[in-house]
């Protein structure tokens, strides 16, 4: 049996039978004076969205990534399929079996409703063949694609997944769950590929944008010896991605010069993020620091104008908007 699959919400339905039944669903929905989507609800339906929960997914785990995508949907109403592999296949278990749910959602006024469906298919290895055909009967052929890959064991088993690399306008994976090569893999579309931990520090990266712009590239690169990222225990890979960041935001500043990137464990409590340039000039330096904790931050700067001091706040975006972060931007 598929633990992730039976901890979701959801009524089992034939797999042949899926779209009847969704129908069948929301009318009863309606029946019931509960929210269901009229003819006109149906075009609101924005993008095709594939989670594929991968071996690494416990069932808690499950059942909050799929709260994050009900949250997501929210906003950008989706049909939405969830892919539960079997981990442990049984003689009796074999073949492909799916669920079905739906909510709806009031906007800003009565009249913006906003549905969501989900189809959930459980499979064996022995299915995959057919897994592909199936996943393209449920989403709707005139809306793109974006498919998460959450948890996924190797990034080789991953890549025989081509239907959903190939199409999908975006693949959306976590470097602090996904395999250590995820990001160097040779994916079909490497363009296409983006970071839920990069998304999520978006707010981080903003706010140093922000007060890096106010000084000239030249300026920043001179110099530079070292871009130094530390961080606590648990915010290894939103660390990396910000030293990824730094680095191709200081490359034109920096014009060849042989500054190192480093990243090192901060040895003090709580969710915090750090980073320090380091100059040959000893009177030029940048510090910034944030506790997500506190949701403070501070900057310090020194380059020939007198030091600034400059407090600030700072956090990471929601689970949600991490998504709708790495999807459309």
């Amino acid at each position: 049996m598929s633990a992730i699959f039976d901890a979701l919400p959801g009524i089992e339905v034939p797999v042949g039978e899926i779209n009847r039944r969704l129908d069948a669903m929301w009318v009863d929905t309606a029946a019931r004076g509960e929210a269901a989507p009229t003819a006109d609800d149906a075009k609101a339906t924005q993008v095709n969205f594939v989670l594929h929960l991968g071996f690494q997914t416990t069932p808690e785990d499950a059942v909050r990534q799929f709260q994050t995508v009900v949250r997501f949907a929210q906003r950008y109403p989706s049909r939405i399929v969830v892919l539960c592999p079997l981990v442990n296949e049984t003689p009796d278990r074999l073949e492909m079996r799916a669920k079905i749910y739906g909510e709806c959602f009031l906007g800003r006024s009565k009249s913006d409703k906003r549905c969501v469906e989900f189809v959930l298919l459980s499979y064996p290895r022995t299915a995959r063949q057919y897994l592909e055909d199936q996943v393209s009967i449920c989403l709707s052929v005139d809306l793109p694609l974006y498919y998460w890959a959450h948890r996924f064991s190797q990034s080789g088993k991953l890549a025989d997944y081509q239907y959903l690399l190939r199409r999908a306008r975006r693949v959306m994976i976590d470097s602090a769950t996904a395999p250590e090569d995820a990001l160097t893999y040779p994916w079909p579309r490497p363009e296409a590929l983006r970071d839920l931990a990069l998304a999520r520090i978006l707010p981080v990266r903003q706010s140093l944008g922000q007060f890096l712009a106010s000084y000239p590239p030249a300026l920043l690169g001179k110099g530079l010896r070292q871009v130094a990222v530390t961080h606590s225990a648990g915010l290894v890979a939103e660390a990396r991605a910000l030293s990824r960041w730094l680095r191709e935001r200081l490359a034109d500043g920096c014009r060849g010069e042989a500054a190192t990137f480093t990243l090192s464990d901060d040895a003090d409590d709580g969710p915090r993020l750090a980073v320090r340039f380091a100059y040959d000039d000893p009177a030029q330096a940048f510090a910034w620091q944030g506790d997500l904790t506190t949701r403070h931050a501070k900057f310090e700067a020194s380059f020939g104008g007198g030091k600034t001091v400059l407090p600030a706040m700072v956090s990471l975006l929601e689970p949600e908007a991490a998504l709708s972060e790495a999807m459309f931007f």
